[in-house]
């Protein structure tokens, strides 16, 4: 049941989906391609604060556990750039939104919207909290299927940029947790979210191993998080979030005027598919 680059899904890829609400991609980036994203985590790999390179946020504030994280991460050069409609995963995330069927898509923006993507370098002792789950009910990460076809508000794509296995850090997802309808008992109230900042020790949870240049595709309903990292070295990986073209940015930043200028109009689209943009950074 192997699928060519580009190819949505197969029938088994949409069972394991929907069952699990997450599928794995091996080898979804090349070597060459890996080592390129590498090059731009090097390069900031050190900074510690709150600032803008390029276009690019960066912020790693010691009193959290999430690392260097590098917001707008598609301004950062060509290869994050090829990123956005990347034919190893791109047609499967459009079809997991839903917007691959004629009847829902006008053809007056786009296939899908990208509203963050973001870099991640962690070190030892850094974690991230466990989030999400069906429970919570938002339109904006919900997961869906109905009359036959999938309608999810929110699909993302993280990519492995190095091996990610045992004491790595790994993410850890819920399987099956993207149709709860109970919060998980171990879990903290969000008002209390700060005081939980791992997924270790959560029952249901489990560890989803990368290779480098592998994908992990899933709807954000579900729940998910990462291991803390007991091995020393970094975890890096990235991470696009698709959804449907008629959403909005996350967060309070949006594509440069230059990264618009130069990508090409089915890039463009994705990025940015509202008819006025606001100012752009940059």
């Amino acid at each position: 049941m192997e699928t060519v680059p580009g190819a949505a899904c197969t029938e088994l890829e949409r069972y394991l989906f929907d069952l699990q609400g997450y599928l794995v991609i091996p080898n979804a980036l090349s070597p060459a391609e890996v080592a390129a994203c590498n090059v731009t985590l090097d390069q900031h790999q050190d900074f510690v604060g709150d600032g803008w390179h390029d276009n690019v946020r960066l912020y790693n504030d010691a009193s959290r556990q999430e690392g260097l994280v590098l917001q707008q991460v598609y301004e950062a050069g060509l290869v994050w750039e090829s990123l956005i409609d990347h034919p190893s995963w791109f047609a499967k995330a459009v079809h997991f939104i839903g917007s691959d069927d004629p009847e829902n898509f006008d053809g007056h923006h786009g296939p899908a919207f990208i509203d963050e993507c973001f870099a991640s370098v962690r070190g030892p002792g850094q974690a991230l909290r466990l989030h999400s789950g069906g429970h919570v009910g938002t339109i904006r990460t919900q997961y869906r299927f109905h009359a036959g076809k999938f309608h999810c508000g929110q699909v993302n794509v993280l990519i492995a940029l190095n091996d990610i296995g045992p004491g790595d850090g790994a993410t850890m997802v819920i399987p099956g947790s993207h149709k709860s309808n109970l919060r998980h008992p171990q879990t903290v109230p969000v008002d209390k979210r700060d005081a939980q900042t791992s997924v270790d020790g959560i029952a249901g949870a489990v560890e989803v191993h990368l290779k480098a240049g592998d994908a992990l595709m899933f709807v954000d309903a579900i729940m998910h998080g990462s291991a803390r990292r007991t091995n020393p070295g970094q975890r890096r990986m990235t991470v696009y979030r698709y959804g449907p073209s008629w959403g909005y940015f996350r967060h309070d930043m949006i594509p440069s005027a230059a990264l618009l200028a130069r990508l090409t109009p089915e890039r463009r689209r994705i990025v940015m598919p509202h008819k006025a943009p606001l100012a752009a950074n940059g």
